[in-house]
């Protein structure tokens, strides 16, 4: 069954769940997890498991499952994802991608696998919460334990605080770390996630990637403050998605010897995470990165680069995320040092020139994603109108808080030489 909800809150593809979520196929499920051929379940409670602004490519619900075994009566807290059935933009988009295949390889074999490398080191740090079920065929799906009756949440209704952004670094850190020590010594074992955002079929085409530049030209055309910086986007609008291509695809079609490259998250904004604070305290206690749909093998400034725009508060923002990155690569530089890393050790100085090196990645950021997640997190505007209706999406570009973003983030650029040889 599906409890009784405000539909104004979710996504219209979440309010009802498909025929085949139903008790036969959960008891299936649990029967096989739990190693009891007798259990049953006897009530099926579901309801959308994100609300508005969440995510986009995926459909999924939470229920939670009273079944009876042997041993008594208990109850399953669960996270069902599966791909979008309705007939419209988000089904188009996703139908052909790999995302599935991505995250079931993530979740069963990469995840697993990095976590005992850091378990070897001493390491306890979890990277990721269990998946209890997955399938590609007849239908793709993936079933996870619930994070929310332990604790966690996301963020929708307040700025995330410093302390919360610098675990999510560090964990990115940690992860970013062990996959660098994969790369460096058994290559072979990651080389199926080669799929990031670009290489979706259907986005290069999409009209919210291809006309994003094209409206943030206008933004800056009609606001005087703003408008000596137009000539520079002018120039870059025809090509600035193929170079973003190049500089995502660098590690599969022309590594640099100076490039730091990594397993990458691909999404890594806050939407992505679950917070954990003590109920009594309200002490931050830990971060869950969620939703591994992108992750493939890229620069290490592909996460990093998107961190700035898509997960961080205007104020660290104003320096280009220069705090939490250099918080960040503490982190790395002593993973690599404690899982015995044998390649040549990083330094700031050259993290700093690659993410400064690939700044196509910048200017599609700035233009396009972040007005679209600065009108989620002020919850006026719902996520398939920012997608796919493009009135509603050039609205987003005078928002006063998109706009004050951007009249302080261009000066940074001009002064790091972004504008240089366009």
């Amino acid at each position: 069954m599906t409890d009784k909800i405000d539909a104004e809150q979710f996504n219209d593809d979440e309010l009802e769940a498909p025929a085949w979520l139903n008790p036969q196929f959960i008891g299936e499920i649990l029967s096989a997890y739990e190693e009891a051929p007798e259990l049953k379940v006897i009530d099926l409670k579901i309801t959308p498991a994100s609300f508005q602004g969440d995510h986009y490519a995926s459909v999924m619900f939470r229920t939670t499952a009273e079944y009876t075994t042997s041993k008594g009566k208990f109850s399953k807290p669960l996270i069902i994802k599966t791909m979008p059935e309705q007939e419209g933009h988000k089904k188009d988009m996703l139908s052909e991608s790999h995302i599935f295949e991505t995250e079931i390889g993530m979740y069963c074999q990469v995840l697993p696998e990095f976590e005992r490398i850091l378990r070897e080191a001493g390491d306890n740090t979890k990277l990721f919460v269990p998946c209890i079920y997955h399938s590609l065929d007849p239908r793709r799906v993936m079933i996870f334990e619930d994070l929310v009756p332990q604790g966690y949440s996301v963020i929708r209704d307040r700025p995330v605080a410093l302390e919360e952004l610098k675990t999510a670094f560090s964990k990115l850190a940690k992860w970013h770390a062990v996959s660098m020590k994969v790369i460096n010594e058994q290559p072979a074992f990651l080389k199926e996630f080669k799929y990031g955002l670009f290489d979706m079929p259907t986005i290069q085409n999409d009209p919210f990637v291809t006309t994003g530049m094209k409206s943030f030209i206008e933004m800056l055309d009609n606001l005087p403050d703003l408008k000596k910086y137009k000539p520079y986007f002018e120039q870059i609008q025809e090509k600035h998605l193929k170079r973003l291509e190049a500089e995502m695809q660098e590690y599969h079609k022309n590594r640099r010897n100076d490039g730091y490259y990594v397993l990458c998250h691909g999404d890594f904004h806050l939407r992505n995470m679950m917070f954990k604070n003590n109920k009594e305290t309200g002490n931050h206690e830990d971060t869950m990165l969620v939703d591994f749909q992108l992750s493939n093998l890229c620069p290490i400034t592909v996460d990093l680069t998107y961190s700035i725009y898509m997960l961080m508060e205007p104020e660290q923002r104003r320096d280009m995320g220069k705090d939490l990155i250099n918080y960040y690569f503490t982190v790395l530089v002593a993973t690599l040092k404690s899982i015995g890393y044998k390649g040549d050790m990083p330094t700031q100085a050259k993290l700093w020139e690659q993410i400064h090196r690939n700044k196509y990645y910048d200017f599609f950021l700035i233009s396009t994603f972040l007005p679209l997640i600065l009108a989620i997190k002020s919850n006026t505007f719902k996520m398939h109108d920012l997608i796919q209706n493009p009135e509603t999406r050039q609205k987003t570009y005078f928002l006063d808080t998109y706009v004050k973003d951007v009249t302080k983030l261009l000066p940074k650029f001009e002064k790091l030489g972004y504008f240089k040889g366009l």
